[in-house]
């Protein structure tokens, strides 16, 4: 085995501890992709949780991109290749399964992308959708030598990509979207972070803080619970002021989300059932379809 090679089983097997994840297609992807391929040649510039800001690395050495932590891909736009740990949560959460039709909204320059594509195989698909012109179009470099991947320019919010069996959701969303929800099949998964994204600058500290959204779709409506806490940039046509409005009074009550079993899209007024009763969803402690 090379230094190299290494070095991305021994930062696998860190996230996979990390992250308690459960899928082993999952832990080999993230063991076999090369995070470096997707970003700017080095040094690279490694955010720091603690401090909030960049620290370079001080060589382009390869070995260095294998930590738990978002490296800058446009560093004046603090646009980043996300925390492994976080995205790998997430990836996760979807049980892909192989063969599986997989929709990735917000792919940026494409490293979760081949990291989906290895979990779920060569029989596979994962559609990548990025609104960014150069995100997109580095995607699209980066991804012309995986055959079961394809990169859409485009604003995931809107592109209709067809059935799906599983989605992810790259960025933040004051509510889900309609179209992510019709175009689940039965059994298929959405992942998405339902974050703040308040216009009133007194309000910038809670920018896209929130909660990391399962939605199932069953026969018959669609199971939902809260896989996590989160902190994301907002998917460009997923944020609304109202919206924003409403799940933070959701957020004042956190310790009730816990109990959220079902999405429901049936018109009702809003009860005691009802954790966010949004337009066109509400997230309920019903079980669904009930």
């Amino acid at each position: 085995m090379s230094e190299i090679a290494a070095t991305r089983a021994r930062f696998a097997a860190a996230i996979a501890q990390q992250g308690n994840l459960r899928s082993p297609a999952l832990v080999q992807a993230l063991a076999t992709v090369a995070r470096e391929d997707f970003l700017p040649p080095g040094p690279w510039a490694v955010w720091e949780m603690l401090s909030w800001q960049y620290a370079t690395t001080p060589d382009a050495d390869a070995r260095r991109v294998y930590c738990d932590a978002p490296i800058a891909i446009d560093r004046e736009r603090l646009l980043n290749n996300g925390q492994p740990s976080f995205v790998a949560m997430l990836i996760d959460a979807l049980d892909l399964h192989g063969g599986e039709h997989v929709v990735h909204v917000g792919c940026g320059t494409g490293y979760y992308t081949a990291v989906l594509a290895q979990t779920v195989g060569a029989a596979g698909h994962v559609i990548a959708i990025e609104y960014d012109a150069d995100l997109a179009a580095r995607a699209r470099a980066n991804l012309a030598d995986v055959p079961q991947v394809s990169v859409i320019h485009g604003d995931g919010c809107t592109h209709d990509s067809g059935m799906a069996d599983a989605m992810l959701i790259n960025a933040g969303a004051t509510h889900p979207r309609a179209l992510w929800l019709d175009r689940l099949r039965s059994g298929g998964r959405l992942i998405v972070p339902l974050v703040r994204w308040p216009s009133d600058a007194s309000e910038s500290g809670v920018r896209g803080g929130g909660v990391v959204l399962k939605v199932t779709r069953g026969e018959i409506g669609y199971a939902a619970r809260i896989v996590s806490s989160a902190m994301i940039f907002p998917c460009i046509g997923a944020v609304d002021t109202d919206a924003d409005q409403r799940l933070a009074a959701a957020f004042a009550r956190m310790t009730e989300a816990d109990a959220i079993r079902s999405l429901r899209r049936d018109v009702h007024e809003a009860d005691a059932s009802c954790w966010l009763h949004g337009d066109g969803f509400c997230l309920s402690i019903r079980p669904p379809n009930t």
